[in-house]
């Protein structure tokens, strides 16, 4: 734990990202996102499948961690990993997690994304989706967090140049 974070001190704020500026240049850079509660192709029409899809086809490797589908090993051509702590160890360093679980399900992955060696340089919780205990934790752990935004709405307004507002 960082002495900031030790002391009380709310230096750990600047790691939750809601500046729409800040999002499109964060958005930017990531070029592996692991996608948590990933549906399959059976689910096409549900966020948790169409997002991840249209993030492979803008060139980002999806490292699929599915919540279900047990019987499941491939998602969008790429092996499926149980947990992010997995999909860490086996892909290396993830520019980002993107969060397609209910906000009460968000705080029990908790240890799993802190688990993750390395850490996730972001996690980035979808739209409708807010866990503030779960945002402090990670913000206190040095990871960015971004909360209830689509992100493939976010790469595409910043791929054309801009932020979405």
């Amino acid at each position: 734990m960082s002495t900031a974070a030790a002391s009380g001190d709310d230096s750990w704020r600047a790691n939750i990202i809601d500046d729409d500026a800040e999002v499109a240049k964060l958005v930017r850079t990531f070029h592996k996102v692991a996608v948590l509660g990933i549906k399959t192709e059976r689910q096409a029409d549900q966020p948790a499948f169409y997002v991840a899809e249209y993030l492979k086809s803008a060139g980002i490797q999806v490292v699929p961690v599915p919540t279900y589908y047990p019987d499941v090993t491939c998602i969008l051509g790429a092996p499926v990993f149980r947990t992010v702590a997995a999909a860490a160890a086996a892909e290396g360093a993830l520019d980002c997690v993107d969060v397609f679980r209910r906000p009460s399900d968000v705080e029990a992955h908790l240890p799993d994304l802190l688990a993750a060696a390395p850490r996730p340089r972001a996690v980035w919780l979808q739209s409708g989706i807010r866990c503030p205990p779960a945002e402090e934790a990670l913000a206190r752990a040095g990871v960015l967090v971004v909360a209830d935004r689509c992100l493939m709405v976010e790469h595409r307004a910043a791929a054309a140049g801009g932020s979405r507002m």
